[in-house]
């Protein structure tokens, strides 16, 4: 065994030095920045939604202060005294804050940070209150709390050259992970559909019971009985798109390497797989946007693709 040893050695070394050097990657902030201001948007959307709805006593303060529920106590509220109507207001103005910081880019990873403490207290008042979007939301904003996200497009930019703009590169791992966050999320919805609705023993007929819920419909959707086969088709379609997400590391991967020989890199280079997946995916948001009332997710879902794309090739892209 001892013979083989140094082959191991030397092999390991050789996939811990490309790992290291994968990590070490740098690259314009264009994309973090353009990531940030989208993941900051959709915090203050989703907080200006309550306060303009007027739920903000309803959602997160107990019975007495006008609530239908006594609220849990996150560590945060419980180092300003518990939860009042003053401090639960205070901390909605500090997120609100924090999240028109982080979407300008002022304040740097300090306002990323704050905004994300606050968001992920006022999100732990009330577990009825809350969704898989607010997750999204709260995992984007640790990863921008990782991330040089203010080096462009920022008024700390603006504040340190005297420009909007600026060509210093930044850690390109955040962007990484956000992909794989993206890709885990589709991969693992598509695993847990696992209801025959959502294949040929039923019929695909989960996309048009979803359509019929009234607690997430936006209106009434009787009418799609006439357009039955179009939903059967958009649930397969859905399903497979969900359990396939992975392939577009894969594509990426490709993308990045055009210059390396293989078939199924000259396939899905050729057949712009990563176009295929972001039109599929956009149309599944918007159409949830449109028929479903489910709170910022497909927002912030669609905030996320804007990591699919290399600061270059945004950078064409504007001109």
């Amino acid at each position: 065994m001892s013979r083989y040893w140094p082959f191991r050695l030397t092999g390991f070394g050789r996939c811990w030095s490309n790992w290291v050097a994968f990590l070490d990657r740098q690259e314009p902030g264009t994309t973090l920045a353009l990531w940030r201001i989208a993941c900051g948007l959709c915090l203050v959307g989703t907080i200006a939604a309550v306060v303009l709805a007027g739920a903000v006593p309803l959602l997160w303060l107990p019975p007495a202060d006008g609530g239908y529920t006594q609220p849990a106590t996150p560590w945060l509220f419980r180092q300003i005294g518990g939860v009042t109507p003053a401090t639960v207001k205070g901390m909605v103005a500090l997120t609100l804050i924090a999240g028109v910081l982080t979407a300008v880019g002022l304040g740097g990873r300090i306002a990323v940070l704050a905004a994300l403490q606050g968001f992920l207290a006022l999100m732990g008042l009330n577990s009825d209150a809350t969704g898989g979007h607010d997750s999204v939301i709260s995992n984007g904003l640790w990863l921008l709390v990782l991330s040089r996200s203010t080096e462009t497009l920022s008024l700390d930019c603006r504040l340190r050259t005297g420009r909007w703009t600026s060509e210093r590169p930044v850690p390109a791992w955040p962007r990484y992970l956000a992909i794989f966050q993206l890709v885990l999320i589709y991969w693992s919805t598509g695993l847990h559909k696992m209801s025959a609705a959502w294949t040929p023993a039923g019929g695909f007929s989960a996309l048009y019971y979803i359509l019929q819920q009234p607690t997430w419909q936006r209106w009434d959707m009787s009418w799609l009985a006439w357009l039955y086969p179009l939903t059967q088709l958009g649930t397969a379609l859905t399903w497979v798109w969900e359990i396939t997400a992975p392939l577009l590391l894969l594509a990426l991967w490709y993308r990045a390497t055009p210059q390396r020989p293989g078939l199924f890199r000259r396939l899905f280079n050729r057949i712009n797989f990563r176009r295929l997946f972001v039109l599929m995916g956009v149309a599944v948001h918007v159409g949830i946007f449109v028929c479903l009332e489910v709170g910022p997710f497909s927002w912030i879902m669609l905030a996320f693709y804007i990591c699919l794309y290399r600061p270059e090739e945004w950078r064409i892209g504007w001109r």
